[in-house]
């Protein structure tokens, strides 16, 4: 009995040491893998993590130039929420947002199915399509300007040549917001062209050969093969451009910075005047904030939708 149970014991020091040695052998392969990884993370959490957390910080301060930061709990919430123009810069976000996404997302379809449907001259027209993406939004922006001038402009000349109201965006707020959003649509619709060309390159054919062979019509393929197939990729478009169009500033601030009488203002250009023509620190690190809260419940809801139509069609 005394020699069985020796044996049971050292046939469990035997396995406990076996397990040891199998658990310092996945950490010794595992550390590799962490230190490669250590750069990425150090670097995500200097550039992102940190300084959201100080703005996060800054946005319960009362703070400006030549003032050290004092507490003031959320009063800065308070008065960017019962400020009539960050009520006004919200609105024609939305407004701004809404339209001109869903417009660039039309135009990009259309461009992506009649660039799969076999269109002459493709890789010339292709470049043309893509050419928007390399310029500069400087550049974009003083172009458009001078196109568009209300008094000498081209575009501007051939409207009243052809008895068509021409646009007034250097008086009229609606029509500022009008050349604002076609700009943002001239600017950004290669990206969203490129995404849903791929997705629409990458549908087999055998699909519309077997739809044609069946007597489906071209409406009937676009309604049953193409638009499910480009759904998960038209989600991700969209998730983009909405997250990239509610920062918009650079159209907004060199084509009208707000005016006229901060009637243009969009959220970012809302910021922007908080905290460097007003120096109010803390007011403008509560709207960087709640910019960052608007984006990632939007964000939610279309990662959302897109597992639940990547499920469906993973079933």
């Amino acid at each position: 009995m005394a020699f069985g149970s020796e044996a049971s014991v050292d046939s469990r020091t035997e396995a406990m040491a076996d397990a040891s040695g199998t658990t310092l052998r996945r950490r010794i392969a595992l550390s590799p893998a962490y230190l490669y990884a250590s750069p990425v993370h150090l670097m995500v959490l200097g550039i992102i993590v940190l300084p959201s957390l100080f703005v996060l910080w800054l946005s319960f301060q009362a703070s400006s130039f030549g003032q050290a930061a004092s507490f003031v709990g959320i009063d800065n919430y308070v008065r960017i929420l019962t400020d009539p123009y960050f009520w006004r810069s919200i609105w024609n976000t939305v407004l701004v947002v809404a339209v001109a996404v869903h417009l660039e997302l039309l135009l990009g379809l259309g461009l992506a199915l009649l660039f799969a449907s076999g269109l002459p001259f493709r890789r010339f027209l292709l470049v043309v399509v893509l050419a928007p993406y390399a310029v500069s939004e400087v550049t974009a922006v003083a172009m458009w300007r001078f196109l568009f001038d209300p008094d000498v402009g081209p575009i501007t000349l051939m409207l009243r040549w052809l008895h068509l109201p021409a646009l007034d965006w250097t008086f009229v707020p609606s029509h500022g917001l009008v050349l604002i959003g076609l700009l943002t649509i001239w600017l950004h619709l290669p990206f969203t062209f490129i995404i849903l060309y791929a997705a629409r390159l990458a549908v087999p054919k055998e699909l519309y050969e077997a739809g044609l062979t069946d007597g489906a019509s071209p409406l009937q393929l676009f309604r049953r093969i193409t638009l499910p197939l480009l759904m998960p990729a038209m989600l991700i478009a969209l998730l983009f451009r909405y997250i990239f169009a509610f920062r918009l500033f650079s159209e907004v601030w060199l084509l009208t910075q707000g005016g006229p009488a901060r009637t243009t203002e969009v959220i970012s250009v809302y910021l922007y005047q908080e905290g460097f023509r007003f120096n109010s620190f803390g007011t403008a690190s509560a709207t960087a904030w709640m910019m960052m809260l608007i984006s990632l419940l939007l964000a939610a809801g279309y990662v959302w939708r897109l597992r639940k139509e990547t499920a469906a069609h993973a079933a």
